[in-house]
């Protein structure tokens, strides 16, 4: 029986050994984890728990603001409310998305946006579900917002242009970055981030945007902030503000006067170069591609007959007709080959070699002398002022008057015009030169191209007598320019006739307008209808007489150029309207109106003239 109970304890004792030994190696192993855990990498998880608690926020900059001359805002920032969504936290994203839903109507196509934008964001990274909210829609997701798992209810800072078409197409807009765009860069991939897609929101991109800043955040085990630790934050820097030379009354105001038109206008100022409008009609809204606009939208604006997309007034390339008989007639004064008081009989009809070259007026205009033919617009006239000066002198006189190139103001897609010659034509046809295209190159006509930029430019020039260029961004410490270098009694001569066209019978724009309308302020200007369409003989027959007769499309271009004061210029206003007919009918008004706001509306007035503009109203 001893035996036994000694058998037994022995056993005992063995088994108590043996877990007691098997403690000492599972607590051992402990022991050493533990060890190795809090002492010997104490430090790299206290980092990692860091990482696991604090987050550095990116900070995107605020767009710098696009004012006009004045300081008034063209394009500004307002807040948006918005909801992100962090694919990782939410789960089943058409789960978290149906329950949205149920609070903010989500379209089958904003839906499939999400997703898609969901499925490319790496990591953590948030992707905008909804955008621009009102405040009752932003107030009930914010209210839910801790029930929907991934759902960041947000308010970022957002584009808006306050005076909508009327700058569209100079000022531009802002869109999100493409894939090509973003790169692997951690700014352009932020939610909401928008970059300049056209005009000077494109052109001066890395002056508007600013740089991107970053902002310490404690956050919760379900990444939700709690805690903003801004004495470890980097703070963004905003991009500039831009000043341009535009007025944003003018400008509203020319827009408002070619509404309804395809139509451009430009306004300058003829001493310092300073564009003050640069309108094309029609425009669009340019807060739609903010956020994005509709398929059916886009396309509304794509199949507008009128081509509101279209920048008219730096992209539309048109002859520019009668405007350019200046150019023609300085050409034949500056080489001596036409005395200012010598008379040209017009008969209504050239002929050279075996070819006649009409006038308008098909009657003829009798004996013109120079400032008669620029008054009264006689194309017999400048068919033998471009005859004698040939098209080298007047490809030369364009060029010194602003033609061809485009004008460098600082923006993407400014085209050139044409002033052709014997040397372009061989290059570009492998043909020469003829005699009639000389002529009808005279008055405006056949391959010679001109914006509506460049018009402004040349009236400008022949206003001041100086080699002025247009620009957009205001620059207090600009040079005036030099004289263009033509004798000032032959400018005086052209001058004179330019004052005619509007002030006396028998010019061209005299019925029409009948003065500028501001007493004691006398203006100049010319008349110019590019031919779109010639009515032959056969469809004069069939009664088709006039402009009106011909459908839309094929109508002449009605352009004019004009500046005010006459005896002292300020401002050179160019206009062109597109298949509006006759210039005196369709583009005249519009330009003598605008010229009339300008120089009613001008800070100096008070001078009279006198002092040049400070960028402060009353100034």
């Amino acid at each position: 029986m001893r035996n036994d109970r000694q058998e037994q304890e022995m056993k005992f004792t063995r088994r108590s050994l043996l877990l007691s030994a098997g403690g000492v190696v599972v607590f051992g192993a402990l022991a050493a984890r533990l060890y190795t855990l809090q002492i010997l990498q104490a430090e790299r998880y206290r980092l990692m728990s860091d990482d696991n608690q604090f987050n550095f926020l990116l900070v995107p900059p605020s767009r710098g603001r696009i004012l006009d001359r004045f300081g008034e805002p063209l394009a500004e920032n307002r807040d948006s409310y918005r909801v992100l969504i962090v694919p990782e936290q939410a789960g089943d994203l058409d789960a978290t998305l149906d329950r949205l839903g149920e609070l903010v109507p989500i379209s089958d196509r904003e839906r499939e946006r999400i997703l898609t934008a969901a499925r490319r964001a790496p990591g953590f990274r948030p992707v905008t579900a909804l955008e621009d909210l009102d405040w009752g829609a932003f107030s009930a997701v914010n209210l839910r917002a801790p029930d929907l798992a991934g759902v960041i209810p947000n308010v970022a800072e957002i584009r808006h242009y306050p005076s909508g078409p009327a700058f569209s197409h100079v000022i531009g807009y802002v869109q999100p970055p493409t894939e090509e765009d973003a790169g692997d860069s951690a700014l352009l991939r932020h939610p909401g981030f928008r970059i300049g897609r056209a005009g000077v929101e494109a052109a001066r991109e890395d002056t508007l945007r600013g740089q991107a800043g970053s902002l310490k955040v404690e956050v919760n085990a379900f990444g939700r902030v709690i805690r903003e630790l801004p004495e470890q934050s980097v703070p963004q820097t905003p991009g500039e503000d831009l000043r341009l030379t535009l007025d944003a009354g003018a400008q509203s105001y020319a827009y408002e006067r070619l509404t309804g038109e395809s139509a451009a206008a430009v306004a300058m100022d003829v001493e310092t170069g300073d564009l003050l409008a640069l309108v094309s009609t029609p425009g669009f809204d340019p807060n739609l591609f903010v956020t994005g606009i509709s398929h059916t939208a886009f396309q509304a604006l794509q199949d507008n007959e009128l081509r509101p997309l279209f920048n008219k007034a730096l992209q539309g390339t048109y002859p520019p007709a009668s405007t350019f008989k200046a150019v023609t007639g300085l050409a034949a004064l500056e080489a001596g080959l036409v005395r200012e008081s010598e008379t040209v009989t017009c008969t209504g009809k050239i002929r050279v070699g075996d070819r006649e070259f009409h006038c308008w007026r098909r009657g003829g205009h009798g004996r013109v002398n120079m400032r008669e033919a620029v008054k009264t617009s006689c194309d017999v006239y400048f068919y033998e002022m471009a005859q004698r000066a040939g098209i080298d002198r007047i490809h030369d006189m364009a060029l010194r008057f602003g033609l061809g190139p485009a004008p460098d103001i600082g923006l993407a897609g400014v085209r050139d015009g044409l002033v052709p010659n014997e040397q372009w034509k061989r290059a570009r046809y492998g043909q020469g030169w003829s005699l009639g295209e000389t002529l009808i190159t005279g008055i405006g006509q056949g391959f010679l191209l001109a914006s509506p930029l460049h018009l402004a430019v040349m009236t400008a020039r022949l206003a001041s007598g100086r080699a002025v260029t247009p620009r957009l961004y205001r620059d207090d410490n600009a040079q005036l320019a030099p004289m263009v270098g033509i004798d000032p009694q032959h400018l005086e001569l052209i001058h004179d006739g330019l004052r005619a066209v509007v002030h006396e019978p028998g010019g061209t724009s005299h019925y029409s307008l009948g003065g500028l309308g501001v007493d004691g302020v006398e203006m100049a200007g010319k008349t110019g209808s590019a031919q779109v369409f010639r009515i032959t003989e056969a469809e004069r027959a069939a009664g088709v007489r006039s402009q009106d007769d011909l459908p839309w499309r094929l109508r002449d271009h009605g352009m004019f150029v004009c500046y005010a004061p006459a005896d002292r210029p300020r401002y050179a206003v160019a206009t062109v309207v597109e298949h509006g007919g006759g210039g005196s009918r369709a583009a005249a008004r519009p330009a003598r109106d605008i010229l009339r706001y300008l120089i009613e509306n001008d800070p100096s007035r008070a001078g009279p003239f006198a002092a040049r503009d400070t960028g402060t109203r009353g100034g």
